[in-house]
């Protein structure tokens, strides 16, 4: 007979004189407490009566409760942004999920970006609602009075008689995606890692875990700067891995070697509470990780979901429900599909919002429009569309801003949207009014901005460096945000010109009902 994992690792580590942990986790839930389909929104009446539902709180309690009873020693444990994604947070912003993650019984969480949406307030309620520590080690909020104090860089718990050090990490450019304030200041993470991992270290914490809110990419870096992290549970990136998915980004544990030539186990669970996150450790009784292994659960339409909880969502989603079911729109075909198109290319979600953004101001003498991919949440159906279907696709309730800008200055614009491509950065810019193209063939594989064209008088002409532009965008662009310093610092008479951007959408889809998703090769990529 074949051990379950958890008892294989028990029974060796029983006989070697160690411990084991078993790790479960998730990471980007972003608001779906209540079951999504297949493309991350949330199901519809019809799509329950169809079994087609994944995860939501209720899976992952019952999912969490077998995994309990079957291991000895239990962390579950967040990788960041809880908050934002659905009609959920718009309606309760963090109360909701604070509430749903002290049922689950979460022992830890990182702040992600995401967490600062609505201003450093928000995030202090959400802390003083829920039953464990949230960790951030790499940014100083001693000078923001609703956070000093209330945001440790690590936590250390006992679990099996062994103590844990636990650190968070949120993004390095927190302050461009999201809203934490002046008075919130990053740092390096790698330096932040050093300087938590050497004071665990002092107080005799060897095991240690780190909670990051950084992407894949940044989390492989991490681990092969540092030395003393044994795990590192990952988020933001919304990554896969696993040994068993096809197209999964990685195996799970992704193994990296650190500079002393240790090595460092890395897992991330995808996101939306589709997956449960559980990895298998081993440590001697020196403290040294000697085995991780594991593999994410998928939470599908046959996984079980907790009763008591899913009657609790069902009762949080009911004031959400007349949202839901005014139906504002058709569509011929869904618009959008895949997360990650709009943050690399033109796709057919972000030439209908760029195309509704223009069409609004257009008389105005406005002739480009820029929305950030980024800010495109989910697709909106074939058939009909709900106001509550465009509030989840579009849920930072973002405004319509004017500005001018040099062409030159438009141009640079572009090319820092386009310059984080790789790591699926939700800065890539969306456009009407104007085409462009890029390539990432040369320079190392750097993306690099090709011809821009301004479509003006009929008829589509080169980008001119030295004349000045009217464009629409949204109101956290026109401040700078993801990065977009070039809109805050260099605009020509900026203006919030006030519409809601979720109204704009539906006003522009009601016009054109039923619409019919398309691009036009308005970004090409060479």
């Amino acid at each position: 007979m074949r051990l379950p994992l958890a008892a294989l690792l028990a029974a060796l580590a029983s006989t070697a004189g160690a411990e084991t942990l078993t790790i479960l986790h998730t990471n980007d839930v972003h608001s779906r407490l209540e079951p999504v389909s297949r493309f991350n929104t949330t199901c519809s009446p019809d799509q329950v009566a169809e079994g087609a539902c994944q995860g939501g709180a209720a899976r992952l309690l019952a999912a969490i409760n077998v995994a309990r009873d079957e291991a000895g020693a239990v962390l579950l444990l967040d990788g960041g942004d809880q908050f934002q994604g659905s009609l959920m947070y718009t309606q309760y912003k963090g109360k909701a999920a604070a509430e749903v993650m002290n049922v689950l019984g979460y022992d830890a969480m990182a702040v992600g970006n995401h967490e600062f949406d609505d201003g450093p307030e928000v995030l202090r309620a959400f802390i003083d609602a829920v039953d464990f520590p949230v960790l951030m080690a790499n940014a100083d909020v001693s000078a923001e009075p609703s956070l000093a104090g209330a945001v440790p860089p690590s936590v250390v718990l006992e679990r099996g008689g062994h103590r844990y050090g636990l650190i968070g990490l949120a993004p390095a450019d927190t302050h461009e995606t999201s809203k934490p304030g002046p008075t919130v200041v990053f740092e390096d993470p790698v330096v932040a890692l050093q300087r938590e991992v050497a004071r665990l270290e002092a107080d005799g914490i060897n095991r240690i875990i780190v909670l990051s809110h950084s992407g894949y990419s940044a989390d492989k870096q991490f681990a092969a700067a540092v030395d003393g992290i044994d795990v590192i549970i990952g988020g933001h990136s919304h990554t896969l891995l696993s040994n068993q998915v096809d197209g999964a980004a990685g195996p799970y544990p992704t193994w990296v070697t650190t500079p002393s030539g240790g090595r460092t186990a890395i897992v991330q669970a995808y996101a939306y509470a589709r997956y449960l996150g559980r990895l298998e450790v081993a440590f001697d009784v020196k403290g040294l990780l000697t085995q991780a292994s594991g593999e994410p659960i998928f939470l599908g339409p046959g996984s079980p979901e907790d009763p008591k909880l899913a009657a609790r969502v069902a009762a949080l989603a009911e004031p959400l429900n007349a949202l839901r079911q005014e139906v504002v729109a058709e569509a011929t075909a869904m618009i959008g599909a895949d997360h990650g198109q709009c943050r690399a290319r033109e796709c057919t979600l972000g030439t209908m919002v760029a195309d509704a953004m223009l069409a609004r101001v257009r008389r105005q003498g406005v002739e480009i429009a820029i929305q950030n991919g980024g800010g495109l949440r989910a697709p909106l159906p074939a058939g009909e569309i709900t106001r509550g279907d465009v509030m989840e696709m579009l849920p930072f309730q973002n405004t319509l801003s004017l500005l001018s800008l040099t062409g030159a200055d438009l141009r640079a614009a572009l090319a820092h949207g386009i310059s984080a491509v790789a790591d699926g950065h939700g800065r890539f810019p969306q456009v009407a009014g104007m085409r462009f193209a890029y390539d990432t063939s040369a320079n190392g594989g750097t993306p690099r901005l090709g011809a821009v064209e301004v479509y003006r008088d009929g008829a589509w002409a080169p980008l001119d460096d030295a004349r000045t532009y009217d464009v629409v965008t949204n109101d956290f662009l026109r401040r700078g945000g993801d990065g977009y310093e070039v809109f805050a610092e260099r605009a020509v008479r900026p203006y919030d010109f006030g519409p809601d951007l979720v109204d704009v959408v539906i006003d522009y889809l009601s016009r054109k009902r039923p619409y019919t998703p398309y691009t036009d090769g308005r970004i090409r990529v060479d």
